[in-house]
């Protein structure tokens, strides 16, 4: 993200491009030359993710009710200073920047392997330094926000080019980030959210004038600056040679010594003022570096930094000119006023996904903190898979007949199985709906009596649940959140066969008992072990909830948006006691922590998603799983002899009796000890032997 070297050269050789500021006082500063304007600061929200999740657990799921009261502290600390937020959300991946997105999703990957090795080898979430931002983090944090009143902006091109341009038009105080990008656009000024102090409402202010003056350079010198060093858009390689001439001509000049990226943007910015500006030298400039197959690619680097009405000495003028975003087509949507809608819910952040669909067929996710060595349990981009597929045929139906075919949408969903060097080519799937499939006109703008009932009947088909059997019905009567959680959960069983009733009554105890606990009590409950099998169903839940704000987002909102969020039903560290005491034997009333109202509520909620999967005929069994400590505190799962149905859609497990689950190793017999039987009696036995060694355990 942002200008290759670059943070560090403003950090450690250029000084005076670092100013340390208290907001209050430039905002107060901002009133005074602004009478009657309130001071607004643009947010770049992806860059602030980091600082804002500052909860300590983050490898269980995410702790999200301890987040959201992050973020509502830091709404109010600016609030309180006067200043206003505008906060602004990536809405898509430009295709210019694909590799580089596919890059990073690769090398996240990697980091997300050694995270499990860590769990598995050290039963513990592992140190900070392989933090890990839980799944679904961006795309609820929006929702977050508008439900704290804030204005949540989605962008419909590059994040940090309409953060820039809100900046610009609207003589904001300022925009807080943390990306390179904001010192190169000529735009408002740049404050860091890294060195944010809220208590204190102090940070650092990065001066671009200081750092022209710095690399002698004009303000309108930065952009091809950047492209030159390497960004998001000029690979870091494409001028590499180039970099490695002006560093040899700098270090003939005898010119003061540096780092090896600090030399370098020294070295670079010692040749663009050498160079004639204009026309002329964009011609030299043409001819010197090489830009690779797309002798394009530079021009596009520079322009994709003019603003609204600025333009660039380093660009020729002409029918040439690169025009950023000027990739176009017929779009898979063929109803204007349609797209058009969808589009204002994009940008207000009131949807999830479907305008990227109806736009231009495409759909990503980022890396899901999730096991890949578990063959157990698949990736979440595989097990909701037939959702999606399901809602694509419904999205895309605008001007087809009903029966018609749809086009396929091309998906860019990190899993293990995809190398991500070119899309996933997804074909919708007609979703099993009496009456046939209703169009968007009808889900999202008929305003009759009957048009509710066809969006929550809509919504249910998508994910292969009951319509009209009495079980919809008592489904529909459930409060907003439970009803959602009962329709996630039993998707999650149908498309899940190695799911157990030990898997079931955890998740549905955590979120019968969040509902009684603060952010502050949860933030003080203390885990002895982290079990990795939880982390990963932690995570598919995670995902299987934004996948109910897609449905909702297409089939016209049957459900609150309030009640698909996480701090409505899920926290991580919850999930992970509760996982451990159902797979220890721990009985309903122990989950449920003795409260009489919520076991029947539990009982009712079990009874009801038992049901739904018996029509599907998937009968959901017990699958006891117990955790054992060696001398090395490694993780070994055990299995009792209870056997899971499974159904035909469900790949069967990869488990023999005789062994332990794959990726685990083999469950050692400690000498002296007696012989490892899945019984009840050792079980019994072992749980007393882990409660000596352990005695603040869950269990």
């Amino acid at each position: 993200m942002g200008v290759r070297g670059l943070q560090g050269f403003v950090e450690n050789a250029c000084p005076g491009a670092r100013v340390e500021v208290n907001l209050r006082d430039v905002a107060e500063e901002y009133r005074s030359n602004h009478p009657g304007r309130t001071p607004v600061m643009v947010v770049d929200a992806l860059g602030c993710l980091r600082y804002w999740y500052s909860p300590e657990s983050w490898v269980c799921g995410g702790q999200w009710r301890e987040y959201f009261s992050v973020l509502r502290g830091f709404v109010e600390a600016f609030t309180a200073a006067g200043i206003k937020l505008v906060f602004f959300f990536d809405g898509v991946v430009e295709q210019t920047k694909r590799n580089e997105w596919v890059k990073r999703r690769l090398k996240n990957d990697k980091e997300i392997a050694r995270i499990f090795q860590a769990i598995k080898r050290d039963g513990q979430q592992p140190g900070r330094a392989m933090f890990f931002l839980p799944s679904g983090l961006a795309t609820f944090t929006r929702f977050a926000l508008k439900s704290l009143g804030q204005d949540t902006l989605c962008s419909i091109r590059e994040a940090d080019y309409e953060v820039a341009a809100f900046g610009l038009q609207n003589d904001c105080l300022g925009i807080l980030g943390e990306d390179t990008d904001y010192l190169i656009y000529s735009t408002c000024p740049y404050f860091s959210v890294r060195n944010l102090r809220l208590d204190r409402l102090t940070t650092v202010m990065f001066s671009r004038e200081q750092l022209c003056r710095r690399l002698g350079l004009h303000k309108t010198d930065l952009p091809l600056l950047a492209c030159l060093l390497g960004n998001d858009t000029v690979p870091e390689g494409a001028c590499a040679a180039l970099r490695e001439r002006c560093l040899a001509y700098r270090s003939c000049t005898a010119q003061p010594a540096a780092d090896g990226r600090s030399a370098a943007v020294l070295a670079v910015a010692s040749f663009i003022s050498g160079v004639l500006r204009g026309q002329q030298g964009a011609r030299d400039l043409g001819a010197m570096v090489p830009s690779g197959p797309d002798p394009s690619l530079l021009c596009r680097g520079v322009e994709s930094y003019l603003l609204p009405g600025q333009d660039s000495p380093w660009l020729l003028q002409g029918p040439n000119r690169a025009t950023a975003g000027a990739e176009g087509g017929a779009t898979p949507c063929s109803d204007p006023e349609i797209l058009q809608v969808a589009k204002e819910r994009h940008v207000r952040s009131e949807s999830y996904l479907v305008y990227n669909v109806l736009s231009c067929g495409e759909a990503e996710c980022s890396n899901t903190l999730e096991d890949a060595l578990d063959a157990e349990l698949p990736a979440q981009a595989l097990v909701y898979r037939p959702a999606r597929q399901r809602l694509y045929w419904v999205m895309l139906g605008a001007g087809r007949d009903p029966c018609e075919a749809r086009p396929a949408v091309k998906e860019w969903f990190v899993h293990a199985r995809n190398p991500l060097r070119h899309p996933e080519l997804i074909q919708p799937v007609q979703p099993d709906i009496p009456g046939g499939t209703p169009s968007l006109r009808t889900l999202w703008l008929l305003q009759e009596p009957g048009a509710r009932a066809q969006r929550y009947s809509t919504f249910l088909a998508c994910f292969g649940l009951p319509t009209m059997a009495p079980e919809a019905e008592e489904l529909q009567a459930l409060e907003g959140s439970l009803a959602a959680t009962c329709c996630l959960l039993s998707y999650l069983l149908l498309q899940v066969g190695s799911l157990s009733l030990e898997d079931l009554n955890a998740f549905i105890a955590q979120t019968l008992c969040l509902r009684g606990k603060s952010a502050v009590q949860l933030a003080d409950l203390q885990l002895a072990y982290v079990d990795s099998r939880a982390v990963h169903l932690g995570s598919l839940f995670i995902r299987g909830l934004s996948t109910l704000v897609l449905a909702n987002s297409t089939c016209g909102g049957p459900f609150r948006m309030d009640d698909l969020m996480p701090w409505q039903v899920f926290d991580g560290k919850l999930f992970q006691q509760k996982y451990q005491q159902s797979h220890s034997g721990q009985s309903p009333h122990e989950l449920l922590e003795g409260n009489k109202l919520w076991l029947t509520e539990f009982q009712h909620l079990t009874s009801l998603i038992c049901k739904t999967c018996n029509m599907k005929n998937r009968t959901v069994l017990s699958r006891q799983r117990g955790v054992v400590f060696n001398t090395g505190v490694q993780e070994r799962m055990w299995e009792s002899h209870a056997q899971l149905s499974w159904q035909p859609h469900s790949a069967p497990p990869r488990h023999r009796p005789d062994r332990s689950l794959p990726g685990r190793g083999p469950l050692p017999s400690p000498a002296g000890s007696p012989a490892l039987h899945p019984g009840r009696g050792f079980r019994s036995q072992e749980r007393g032997q882990r409660r000596k060694r352990f005695p603040f355990a869950p269990w």
